[in-house]
């Protein structure tokens, strides 16, 4: 995975190792903020930031909410896939299609790299995006 991290689509693993290997992982793709995470059994599914709750800065407006966003879409696509509702992944896709646009077009710049955008602000942009489809 280290020398050759674009061979690696999805990753299996225990709990232990997964977290070990999702940190330098979160990196190749953006950094934590932007990373998704899912934990998905037989009949349970548990989605969250690959961040989790970030609680030293709850209520700053600095965190960034993409990966928050993703992992509503990977959560989407796991109702839609496991119980047949294309709603769910129609949504699934709108959602991630908004995210990409608004980074794509440089609409985004969250704080946590560099950027200027909150929260708030992040969330505002992204909820527009979709609007527009």
């Amino acid at each position: 995975m280290a020398a050759q991290p674009w061979t690696c689509n999805v990753l299996v693993t225990e709990n232990l190792l997964g977290d070990i290997l999702s940190d330098p992982a979160a990196g190749l793709v953006g950094g934590m903020g932007v990373a998704p995470s899912a934990d998905i059994g037989d009949r349970h599914a548990m989605l969250q930031p690959c961040h989790g709750s970030v609680p030293d800065i709850a209520g700053t407006d600095k965190t960034n909410p993409t990966a928050l966003f993703l992992s509503a879409a990977m959560m989407l696509d796991c109702l839609g896939e496991r119980y047949r509702v294309s709603a769910c992944l129609a949504a699934a896709t709108r959602l991630r299609q908004a995210i990409d646009r608004s980074f794509a077009n440089g609409l985004i710049r969250p704080s946590d790299v560099d950027g200027t955008h909150g929260t708030g602000e992040i969330a505002q942009i992204v909820i527009d995006n979709i609007n527009t489809n």
